[in-house]
């Protein structure tokens, strides 16, 4: 040792710090590749070794540098440097640790579980995980249409449901309602159109009528749901190009296509059979009030005629 000071300049305490310092280090070293051969045997699932060997490298880098600095330091307050560092790792990890508080209150509270079709920030899909950190949902909607599945899993993290409206299409009440907007030309007879679309719509959703019902006598447990009417109705309106006649009616999340196409196919069936009735278009027309008013007014020329007199 004497020589060593005499060479370097270190004195004695100096010198068994550094032997105490490279210890340490070594033995946190060597305890890692332990720690994690152990791990290797015990889990066959590549994530979960990476999440253990991740967890197990920030525990000894905290634990080392800890020893390091009582080392060191000699008046060194292990309980004032915890202090500090949690201070530290708060601010740093913050989106860290609200994302174990979002699946904290996801774990607890249940706005959703795995099997649900949610929407949170403009991404929406079926769920089909959730972990510590993230929750997985199979992406429906975006280039496919009526809520079809793109096949993309989107990965949302936890720390969402805190800033960001959280939709659910299952809890509460397990169905959606649904619309078809059917366009007809003025000149079709609307009344008896209506009167076709009343009867294939109500022969269709019966049974899901019937469900709903169900459905909403139990969620009114839980939520103040209410619903004056849950069977099915066909709206009147009058547009630019015709008269839209629009179904409404419930239908399950997962089963919307299905429906849409069922109905549209039952709906042509109908209607071809009816001379009076055609599916109307974006069109332009001139209106000659003379020739298609309900009075038809034609509009007469009026002349004057002036007349001199002399006196």
């Amino acid at each position: 040792m004497d020589t060593i000071q005499k060479i370097l300049g270190f004195s004695y305490d100096a010198q068994m710090n550094f032997l105490y310092s490279a210890a340490m280090i070594l033995l946190a070293y060597f305890s890692y590749h332990i720690i994690g051969y152990l791990f290797r045997v015990k889990f066959d699932s590549p994530e979960s070794e990476y999440r253990i060997r991740k967890a197990v490298r920030f525990s000894l880098t905290v634990i080392t540098l800890t020893v390091l600095l009582k080392i060191w330091l000699k008046n060194f307050q292990v309980g004032t440097f915890l202090g500090l560092l949690s201070a530290g790792l708060a601010i740093a990890l913050k989106d860290f640790l609200v994302n174990i508080a979002g699946w904290i209150f996801i774990t607890l509270r249940k706005p959703f579980a795995v099997g649900d079709r949610i929407e949170v920030d403009k991404a929406q899909g079926d769920v089909i995980d959730i972990r510590i950190f993230q929750f997985s949902v199979l992406e429906i909607g975006n280039w496919s249409g009526y809520d079809q599945s793109t096949g993309r899993i989107i990965h949302i993290p936890n720390g969402f449901i805190f800033s960001h409206s959280l939709y659910n299409y299952f809890q509460g009440f397990n169905f959606i309602w649904s619309e078809i907007p059917v366009l007809i030309t003025f000149e079709s007879n609307w009344q008896k159109a209506k009167k076709i679309l009343n009867k294939i719509i109500d022969n269709y959703s019966g049974n899901e009528t019937k469900t709903a019902e169900k459905e909403i006598r139990k969620s009114n447990r839980k939520f103040m749901i209410r619903y004056q009417v849950l069977t099915p109705f066909v709206y009147t309106e009058v547009l630019e190009s015709g008269v839209q006649l629009t179904i409404r009616y419930l239908c399950a999340p997962r089963t919307k296509r299905q429906s849409v196409h069922d109905l549209w196919e039952k709906i042509l069936i109908e209607f071809k059979k009816h001379d009076d009735i055609d599916f109307a278009y974006p069109t332009t027309r001139a209106f000659l009030n003379f020739k298609e008013s309900k009075q038809k007014i034609q509009a007469k020329p009026q002349y004057t005629q002036k007349t001199d007199k002399k006196k």
